[in-house]
């Protein structure tokens, strides 16, 4: 046999699986121990417009387990062209990402091995195929690496949770549940794992406690969260396998006949020392706590969950959040030390696991160049409006401008109205005044849907009742109302609206942990219902937190909007500090506006006026390169610099292009170097073959449109050699090539639509060319025929 002549799937199947499968004692278990061609990410979602595509998914030749939960080593193969070694670099990278200790390449004639343990000696070795070392001897090196005792090694390997659904945890939530196990057998107590809203951290946190408690290692648990809805949504989906071993500490009642236990910090703390009912608990009755959203409460050192804490102080102590927290006075790492993993937005997003985001910036005038009352202006409520210049940081804290709030719920109906008027929507607002106003002036912009229904427009806050009532259904993917929510705080965390499509920003937000958890509120993909991305809408600058160094997770479009302009971007288009949240006045109303004093009306805390207009005012439009990063330069020379890393002259582009069977692959791999065709489309025109878009801003060639290519191939006359039918065929492909370009051509698909089913069903077509490899070179002449001389 001449290995020269395989494949890549070949060389697996005939020399790489026989090798692992040696049907004597060493064998790795096909069934169990062994997944080929494992695609590991989803692939990042693509958004064009208002549609989405996926890229590619990242896929392992082999990923090899010592048990399903223990994920031991990757194999890449190549065919036997290559050597031995050519695979290694893409093997370790996935390596890295899946958290392997034993990496591999070949070629079908051996195997070359790089060791990533600690210590390892030599790091890279060559060894027969005949040779591959068994799931045992592996296993046994990292036990060697690791030290572990055999008790440690019944921990860390104890299996996860199984339901049978097959649902299984990402490589991402494996690495951080085995991390933790592993980190918790061999004596740490306090650990910290940093995961990205909406990458599962309650579902990871379950199965690190399924195999702790489990495995007998820890046999009393407490889960701590700071809202509710967590506690609620934790017992009822996630922690539901517990059972009858689960409870969630309510009206203050301790029971302490349970294994597992659910409970808010302000279940189990207060401000007298008789509220503080974890204290009924011994401080060894817990062996693990967990504190979800640990960024919050418990990472000030007076904070009430700290005080839990150090009361539990012997158990061993996980914190979950998805901002770590660092400033002088506030810090969790301090308190739990380095993550002991970490997975970002920005991962998220590039595997596919997070949506990404468009973003509308739209400056109002007031905001930006400022308000000055003329004087003695009174407010709408007969107060003298104080004589100073208000701007950003005063409106709807200090000013409250009805014009300013109708323009924001305008702008918000005008996307709506042009993308769906049911997409769920977030509107955050400064406080709970500013929401209800907000509220108010959405229904205005909207009667006929709220007319229809009374909760299309709803105020979600923590002072009232009735519309927190309604945050169930808004999170529910199959609820329609409320479709529209305002909020200040209530929302900004601990809301998994999988379905939330769009996130408006009308309030000052300089903290990046607040930013992050607000962004959070769209990450989550659901394609059941078509969610694949959101848009967020900021009318307060906040998205300039985009270019902090902290922030890790980088937009797929931002744009701004003139007065006059559609607040939807275009289709063809891509790409004074405020407080931290504080959830103990969640529950409390605002003060009033203004209130009597002894000799009369204080000055209002806010000024209300309704005769000020306000105007859209700023548009900028930002593109993102292929590695997520702003472009500053314009979009025509970062164009032509993309065009030039892989075609560095015309003649080089032409040769590559005329040699082409499928146009589409070179577009797209020059996609993946930054090349924002649609947009040049926008700039240069629509009616341009990609291929004149790239000769003329690459190359200084003058463009010509498909109509006048699809003519001139009409006038050459080129394919008489056809009978009359096939001509007429040609003849109606050019006219399709001309009004949609030449993906259409290539497409068999293209038979089945008028006019083209008029001579026929596809089979009777290719017919008339005398048969499909015919029918192929006459698509292959057309194609030439379009592109011949065209420079």
């Amino acid at each position: 046999m001449d290995k020269k002549q395989l494949t890549e799937a070949d060389i697996r199947t005939k020399f790489i699986t026989p090798a692992l499968d040696k049907d004597k004692q060493g064998s790795w278990d096909l069934m169990n121990q062994l997944k080929e061609e494992h695609y590991f990410t989803d692939g990042r979602v693509i958004v064009r417009g208002q549609t989405c595509r996926r890229g590619k998914k990242k896929r392992a030749d082999y990923v090899l387990y010592y048990k399903l939960n223990i994920p031991l080593a990757v194999i890449e193969v190549k065919d036997n062209h290559h050597s031995v070694g050519d695979g290694m670099q893409q093997a370790l990278e996935y390596a890295e990402i899946l958290d392997l200790p034993f990496v591999y390449s070949s070629n079908g004639d051996a195997f070359l091995e790089h060791n990533r343990l600690p210590g390892a000696d030599p790091v890279e070795r060559e060894i027969p195929l005949d040779q591959f070392p068994s799931p045992d001897e592996l296993w046994q090196r990292c036990n060697a690496a690791k030290g572990y005792s055999q008790r440690q090694e019944a921990v860390a390997t104890f299996d996860y949770y199984d339901d049978g659904s097959g649902k299984k945890p990402r490589y991402y939530q494996i690495n951080a549940i085995n991390r933790t196990v592993d980190a918790i057998a061999r004596g740490r107590d306090r650990l910290l794992l940093v995961m990205a809203t909406g990458t599962g951290k309650t579902f990871t946190a379950f199965q690190i406690i399924w195999r702790l408690w489990k495995s007998g290692t820890k046999k009393r648990i407490l889960f701590l969260v700071d809202r509710n809805i967590l506690a609620d949504q934790t017992k009822t989906n996630d922690f539901k396998p517990f059972g009858q071993a689960m409870t969630k500490i309510t009206n203050r009642i301790v029971d302490k006949s349970y294994e597992i236990y659910l409970s808010l910090y302000q279940a189990v703390t207060g401000s007298e020392d008789a509220l503080n009912i974890y204290k009924q608990f011994s401080p060894t009755f817990f062996d693990l706590i967990i504190v979800d959203e640990c960024h919050r409460g418990s990472a000030a050192d007076d904070a009430a969950w700290r005080q839990v804490l150090e009361y539990f102080s012997s158990a061993t102590q996980i914190g979950l959040t998805a901002t770590p927290k660092e400033t002088k006075d506030v810090s969790n790492i301090h308190y739990f030390g380095e993550p002991i993993y970490t997975y970002s937005l920005r991962q998220g997003i590039n595997d596919g696991f997070l949506a990404p985001y468009k973003v509308i910036r739209i400056g109002l005038d007031k905001d930006l160049d400022g308000w000055r009352p003329e004087i003695g202006k009174l407010d709408k409520y007969g107060f003298e409006i104080e004589d100073r210049e208000y701007n950003l940081r005063d409106m709807d804290r200090n000013l409250v401008l009805k014009k300013r709030t109708e323009l924001v719920a305008a702008r918000i109906t005008e996307f709506l109205e042009a993308t769906n008027r049911y997409a769920k929507t977030i509107v955050f607002c400064e406080n709970i005044d500013h929401a209800e106003r907000m509220r108010q002036a959405l229904v205005n912009a909207n009667p006929d849907l709220a007319g229809e229904n009374s909760k299309y427009v709803m105020r979600i806050t923590g002072d009232n009742k009735v519309g927190k009532d309604q945050l169930d259904n808004f999170i529910d993917p199959e609820s329609t109302y409320p479709v529209i929510a305002t909020t200040s705080r209530l929302m900004s965390t601990g809301v998994d609206a999988q379905t939330c499509h769009l996130i408006v920003l009308d309030k000052e937000i300089k903290s990046m942990t607040e930013f992050k958890q607000i962004i959070g509120r769209g990450t989550r993909i659901n394609e059941d219902y078509g969610k694949l991305f959101f848009t967020i809408m900021d009318f307060r600058r906040a998205t300039a937190l985009f270019a902090d160094p902290d922030f890790d997770g980088d937009p797929v479009q931002i744009y701004e909007p003139e007065e006059d302009e559609s607040v939807v971007p275009p289709d063809d288009f891509n790409e004074p500090e405020t407080e931290e949240i504080d959830d103990s006045v969640l529950g409390e109303p605002e003060p009033p506006p203004y209130g009597p004093g002894e000799e009369g009306p204080v000055r209002p805390m806010r000024y209300y006026v309704d005769d000020v207009p306000v105007h859209i005012a700023t548009e900028r439009v930002q593109y993102l390169n292929a590695e997520g990063r702003l472009i500053t330069e314009s979009l025509t020379d970062y164009s032509r610099k993309a065009v030039h890393k892989s075609f560095a002259t015309l003649s080089d582009f032409l040769q590559t292009w005329n040699a082409a069977d499928k146009k589409r692959v070179i577009l797209e791999e020059l996609a993946e170097q930054g090349l924002f065709l649609e947009e040049l489309a926008q700039q240069v025109g629509r009616d341009y073959d990609p291929f004149d878009l790239i000769c003329h801003i690459a190359y200084d060639q003058p463009p010509l449109t498909r109509r006048e290519r699809a003519d001139n191939v009409k006038k050459r006359s080129l394919f008489g050699k056809y009978g009359e039918q096939a001509r007429a065929v040609l003849g109606a492909l050019l006219d399709k090539y001309a009004d949609n370009g030449i993906q259409t051509v290539q497409s068999m698909e293209i038979l089945t639509v008028d006019p083209l089913r008029g001579f026929g069903t596809p089979i009777e077509i290719v017919n008339l060319f005398g048969g499909k490899a015919e029918y192929r070179t006459a698509i292959r002449d057309l194609e030439n025929a379009l592109y011949t001389n065209a420079a």
